[in-house]
């Protein structure tokens, strides 16, 4: 039996993150070295912040990487000794945490400092689209008249479009047919071009970080750009900087994950998007997210059950 662990991206942190790791004494020292970034008890701030500020990208950014690390280190060796690990934009970065490539408190250092980088090279108005029920054609027409680009290809004709005149383009989506249409709540047209400056300062502060030279055995971890296994990491570091200006192909990583042996989804969130999304591209292959569970308790227990 082999885990896909799916580490989560912006968008939708808020009240109930860390619901289920607040108290865990295994993330303890992660909340705290998350304070020292946020000027701030973490687990206080999704309470008591504004959804403004919840989302500025700094701060976004940090509060879902250490949801996802601080998920990890709770549930600790709870599920299958297989695994496999992706992570949806910001996410990828929790997820060479979550494979053992990066420790956790190093990471949330490093997407400190990704936030900065991508806030400096960012303009006014950029930021994201979701649009669904178009085909790619049609999509990347819409982008052309629009100054756009496709940052996200996710299943089922759905993507995430990144850029700086986002309402026209949404009307027009919206005329051409598409079934779904709304804005992300990121403030940075991430995945494009646009952050080309980005990925640069990234790779540099990707140089100076210490880095595992191969995943733990049973571990892999996927590369959000094309969906391949990091094998080589300096090369999968070149792509992990390079997926801040370049489209992640998320259903190419849903799609590798299967055919690498993946039997079961378990995404630390916030949220449950990418769940619901791996539920809906195969159907036969049990998938969850944190958020569905009311205790860690029950996490554990899910995966015991799937083990048996």
């Amino acid at each position: 039996m082999t885990l896909a662990i799916l580490c989560s991206g912006q968008g939708l942190q808020g009240p109930k993150s860390f619901a289920l790791t607040a108290d865990a004494r295994r993330a303890a020292a992660l909340f705290a070295h998350a304070a020292g970034l946020l000027g701030g008890d973490p687990r206080t701030l999704v309470q008591s912040k504004d959804s403004a500020t919840l989302h500025g990208n700094r701060t976004g950014q940090i509060l879902c990487v250490l949801q996802a690390v601080a998920a990890a280190a709770a549930l600790g060796e709870a599920g299958p000794d297989r695994r496999i690990v992706a992570g949806y934009s910001v996410g990828e970065v929790a997820a060479w945490s979550v494979a053992g490539l990066i420790e956790p408190a190093a990471v949330l250092d490093l997407v400190a400092g990704r936030a900065e980088a991508m806030d400096a090279a960012s303009h006014a108005h950029d930021g994201l689209l979701f649009v669904r029920g178009l085909s790619r054609a049609a999509v990347e027409s819409l982008c052309a008249r629009h100054g756009a680009a496709i940052a996200i290809v996710n299943p089922g004709d759905a993507y995430v479009l990144g850029g700086d005149r986002l309402d026209a383009l949404a009307e027009a989506a919206t005329q051409a047919g598409a079934l779904h249409v709304t804005r992300i709540a990121v403030a940075v047209a991430s995945h494009t071009a646009r952050l080309g400056s980005a990925s640069t300062a990234f790779r540099r502060q990707l140089e100076r970080l210490g880095v595992a030279s191969r995943p733990p055995p049973g571990i892999r971890l996927l590369s959000g750009i094309d969906g391949t296994a990091v094998l080589d990491v300096r090369a999968g570091l070149d792509k992990l900087a390079a997926q801040v200006s370049h489209t992640v192909q998320w259903e190419a990583c849903l799609d590798s994950a299967v055919e690498a042996g993946a039997t079961l989804f378990l995404e630390l969130g916030p949220g449950r998007a990418l769940a619901e999304m791996a539920a809906a591209a195969h159907r036969d292959i049990p998938a969850r997210s944190l958020d569905d569970f009311e205790t860690l308790e029950g996490v554990r227990a899910w995966l015991a059950r799937q083990m048996a």
